[in-house]
């Protein structure tokens, strides 16, 4: 449970952090590696989508990073 926590903080941050600055690697890359539509005028929430998706790529990967560190250390009775 500790884990989805951990996972969901990061998400956010990282989200967060992406909406401020979109060309945050690795979303970017994934987004141009998919082929799709660089500019996109759909606008969700006042924000390009193509930003909303990139923001939602790198907190997906951030999460999933510090969920598997964070599961490693508590495996290995580092943190409590």
């Amino acid at each position: 449970m500790k884990g989805a926590i951990v996972f969901l903080a990061v998400f956010f941050i990282f989200l967060a952090a992406t909406l401020a600055y979109p060309d945050m690697p690795p979303g970017k890359q994934i987004y141009d590696g998919l082929n799709l539509p660089a500019d996109i005028s759909y606008q969700v929430l006042g924000m390009s989508a193509a930003t909303l998706i990139i923001a939602v790529f790198n907190g997906v990967i951030y999460g999933i990073i510090a969920w598997i560190i964070y599961t490693i250390l508590e495996k290995r009775g580092i943190l409590k």
